[in-house]
């Protein structure tokens, strides 16, 4: 068997280091070699039992200097080996580290859990109008205030929370689980230190001190805001606990459904019917915006599926200096409800056209080629 080493080496100590001195050195070899933060290192393990049986017999005055005098000799029988974890020293520090591992904390005196409260989120639909423009109003919000009755402390006038007398004010409990001592937030105070009597708890809010309402607030919408954009009202969502900060509230903008436009960024698109005369020979239409009316000139033989743009006029986006563009889609509508003279006409009009197709339908010509390519 091995020899062990000298447990000052171990813990890198000289032999007249102090009490702390060794908790400290322990404590940084103990979060160093842990066995949860080296799964996959089995040295780490060894060096992590060596560095605890060290602590074991320095931290403790009296194996401590049994060592001094004797070395391994003199602690071997009264150590009970390294897997003791019996002393107060040790399970103080052990305490320590667990929570600086797993993000636990000890405090000698009242733990003040104060916390932050809540963010709220509140989804928010308006127009694309309002979206262009800007706008501002009016919500209601069901939130977590403070009790107005006893301030948030939770007690009625003249009265305070006393110590806990499950965790004595520590906030924390320690349980003993075979070799190892674990703290745990206190099951009755929730980590306070505090309780309150029920007799001195608030009429109004339970000793919770906090109560739900509604509050109205008033929402400033910024021109050119889009799907999703978030406006962020600062201190108007839940209220802390014990004392903490008011969370915020998110407004989310959604748009609704417009009837004649859809918005991509700063660009509108429109469909834009236009009559079979309008397509044909050309003309000039009057084209809506967000902002009025706009004419448009529409060359002579356009076809079904032309863009035309109209720059400037779609909306100035959040964070932009220039209006987007409205791009206007061409639908040519087929006219309906004939009359038999109308009929009669557009017959008439096709058959003057047929003596040369390729001319005045050559997409339909195209077209024709390639399915008679196509069979052959």
């Amino acid at each position: 068997m091995a020899a062990k080493k000298d447990f000052y080496e171990v813990l890198g100590l000289n032999k007249d280091a102090s009490a702390e001195e060794i908790k400290k050195s322990y404590r940084k070899l103990a979060m160093k070699y842990h066995p949860d933060r080296n799964p996959d290192n089995p040295k780490a393990e060894d060096q992590f039992k060596e560095a605890k049986e060290a602590y074991e017999i320095l931290s403790d005055d009296q194996k401590r200097a049994a060592y001094d005098q004797y070395g391994h000799a003199g602690v071997d029988q009264s150590a009970g080996g390294a897997a003791g974890f019996s002393g107060a020293g040790f399970g103080d520090a052990f305490g320590d580290i667990f929570g600086d591992i797993f993000g636990g904390s000890r405090s000698g005196g009242q733990r003040n859990n104060v916390y932050r409260g809540a963010d709220l989120r509140y989804n928010m639909e308006i127009s694309l109008e309002d979206a262009a423009k800007g706008s501002e109003t009016k919500i209601r919000i069901p939130v977590q205030a403070s009790c107005e009755t006893c301030s948030g402390s939770g007690t009625k006038k003249g009265k305070s929370p006393v110590t806990c007398t499950t965790c004595g004010g520590h906030g924390q409990v320690r349980m003993q689980q075979g070799f190892f001592s674990v703290q745990q937030t206190c099951p009755k105070c929730h980590g306070t230190g505090k309780i309150i009597k029920e007799e001195d708890k608030c009429g109004t809010c339970n000793g919770a001190g906090r109560m739900k309402t509604n509050k109205t607030l008033s929402v400033k919408i910024p021109a050119g805001v889009d799907e999703g954009d978030r406006i962020r009202l600062t201190g108007e969502g839940e209220a802390g606990v014990n004392g903490g900060p008011t969370g915020d509230l998110y407004v989310v903008i959604h748009l609704k459904k417009h009837d004649i436009f859809e918005r991509d960024g700063g660009s509108l698109h429109c469909e834009m019917p236009i009559s079979f005369t309008t397509a044909a020979l050309g003309g000039e239409i009057e084209v809506p915006t967000l902002g009025g009316s706009a004419k448009m000139k529409i060359p002579a033989e356009t076809q079904t599926g032309a863009v035309f743009r109209l720059r400037g006029k779609g909306i100035k986006p959040l964070r932009s200096n220039e209006n987007g563009d409205l791009m206007c889609h061409v639908v040519v509508e087929t006219p309906v409800k004939l009359t038999d003279r109308q009929k009669e006409l557009l017959r008439e009009f096709d058959t003057s056209t047929q003596a040369d197709t390729g001319k005045h339908s050559p997409r339909a010509k195209g077209w024709l080629d390639k399915v008679k390519d196509l069979f052959e």
